[in-house]
């Protein structure tokens, strides 16, 4: 396990060390030049020193990535649906209902607002929560796990890179892989996100399509000089600011006709009007691109103040094969936007950098305190932007936001790196970083197996045992049952991510 993981730069597939020291010496001068060395094999051999070398895999890394695809593929344990029980129920009598209330809100996402005072589950209007914004520092650990997984793409990408350049591809074939992953990133999620619908549904807030539609503007930055990857963060952040604010929905505007409402928070009234759930400038913006992939009629488009859709643009067999979902859109009920992912990218570059700081020829001690004191800096400058500039909202990725979780997320893997691999405990990461070694299998199975696992596997072949070690009503949906069936789902997927992994079989986009 040790050698799996080793961040030390290993050999590459050239010759064996025993024959670099001979050309390291045929390199001093033609006069050193051992006999029968030629030019031709000077060049050769000088090619096969300047190589990268296999930086080979971060255990820190994998495990932080299999925590987070672990938790979300088991839809959070099921914690949330258990805290969701009704407080008249059998259940509350043995366990503690507002402790698991506090509990189950950080397995689900808040309504509007993403950071809170210590102590408060929630924003709501009291005087408490009028307090300055530098003590709203708590988040949901729901709200973290789109972050983390974005940002942990962007640490990913030195080390992929090194590997790729080390095994000899040519930048133009590592661009175009690029590309290529961000293309299927995105179909996949466009999939994902029809799976309940009549036909395909092109909208582009799955996380994937967020990472897809990112990923090859952070892959250019790849290489960059660190001051050029600060620039073009600030730049990102300030350039996504700008765009917001030029945007400010009508005095009459129906908010809660969108799903929006003031008493949840989702609603700004004063300077923050421009922040406010569906009537800010990337809804704007969704509402003319998203209906641009759907197929209406005269009526819904002239009902709906539509000004055009599939119908004016693409051939009568691209609409029937690509663009036959015939409901307009109007509103995402999350708040969700596709434009998001253009704050996402400055959360990926984050990554990238510490990626590109956990590659480096720093010590151990040091990587780990500047990880610290970044995500400090990180967070004392999301609380001045959210005092001063926009709140810190998740569902549209605010600059402020990209902030603060930027923080969490450099002190979550702040931690994974100090226990596995700084620490001498590589060997218990083990569980977690065989998931992260298949984040893509994982996070698919959670989404296209997770109900079917729990009725034919878990429900079929494990009620019997499950009921013999926790009680005869295990499954019941009104006890304990919402936490073991979950937990039984993700023990099976992590079987078999197990049997994929002794057979060296990875899902690789």
């Amino acid at each position: 396990m040790g050698d799996t993981y080793k961040i030390s730069e290993q050999p590459g597939k050239g010759k064996p060390s025993s024959e670099v020291t001979p050309a390291k010496d045929a390199l001093k001068g033609r006069a050193n030049r051992p006999v029968g060395l030629t030019t031709n094999e000077e060049r050769r051999l000088m090619a096969e020193r300047s190589k990268p070398r296999n930086p080979g895999r971060l255990v820190s890394l994998d495990a932080y990535r299999g925590f987070i695809m672990l938790v979300l593929a088991a839809n959070g344990f099921g914690i949330a649906a258990f805290a969701a029980i009704d407080r008249e129920r059998d259940v509350w009598r043995v366990a503690d209902y507002e402790t698991w209330q506090q509990i189950g809100f950080h397995f689900d996402h808040p309504p509007w607002r993403s950071n809170f005072l210590p102590g408060f589950l929630s924003d709501p209007a009291t005087p408490a929560s009028e307090r300055s914004e530098f003590l709203k520092i708590c988040v949901s650990f729901w709200d973290l796990i789109q972050p983390a997984f974005m940002f942990m793409v962007g640490v990913a990408m030195p080390f992929s890179y090194r590997k790729r350049s080390a095994e000899g591809q040519s930048a133009g074939r590592r661009f175009g892989h690029a590309v290529w992953r961000g293309l299927v990133l995105v179909l996949m999620a466009v999939f994902l996100s029809s799976m309940s619908s009549p036909s395909t549904e092109w909208e582009f807030v799955n996380v994937l399509a967020q990472i897809g539609l990112g990923y090859v503007f952070v892959y250019l930055m790849q290489g960059w000089r660190l001051w050029m990857q600060l620039t073009a963060f600030a730049g990102i952040l300030i350039g996504y600011w700008f765009f917001i604010e030029s945007y400010a929905a009508p005095a009459d505007y129906n908010f809660a006709a969108r799903d929006a409402t003031v008493e949840e928070g989702q609603v700004y009234p004063g300077r923050f009007r421009s922040w406010s759930k569906n009537g800010n400038a990337a809804h704007n913006v969704d509402f003319r691109l998203l209906n641009l992939f759907r197929t209406l009629d005269p009526d819904q488009k002239a009902s709906h103040g539509i000004a055009m859709d599939a119908t004016d643009w693409a051939p009568q067999p691209v609409r029937r094969a690509l663009f036959a979902f015939h409901e307009p859109f109007l509103y995402n009920r999350g708040g969700y936007q596709t434009l998001n992912f253009v704050p996402s990218i400055a959360t990926m570059l984050l990554g990238l950098i510490c990626g590109g700081l956990l590659l480096s020829s720093q010590t151990q001690w040091k990587k780990l305190g500047i990880l610290l004191a970044g995500g400090v800096l990180c967070m004392a400058l999301s609380l001045v932007a959210a005092e001063t500039v926009c709140p810190i909202v998740k569902r549209i990725w605010t600059p402020s936001w990209v902030l603060f979780s930027g923080a969490y997320v450099m002190w979550m893997l702040a931690g994974f790196y100090l226990l596995f691999d700084v620490l001498p405990l590589k060997a218990l990461a083990f569980p977690l970083a065989i998931v992260g070694m298949n984040s893509i299998a994982v996070y698919l199975m959670g989404q296209l197996f997770r109900g079917w696992t729990d009725e034919h596997v878990v429900q079929t072949h494990l009620q019997g045992l499950l009921e013999v070690c926790f009680g005869s009503k295990a499954l019941g949906p009104e006890m304990y049952g919402p936490i073991i069936s979950a937990t039984a789902v993700a023990f099976v997927f992590w079987l078999v991510i197990l049997w994929m992994h002794r057979r060296r079989i990875y899902l690789r986009v």
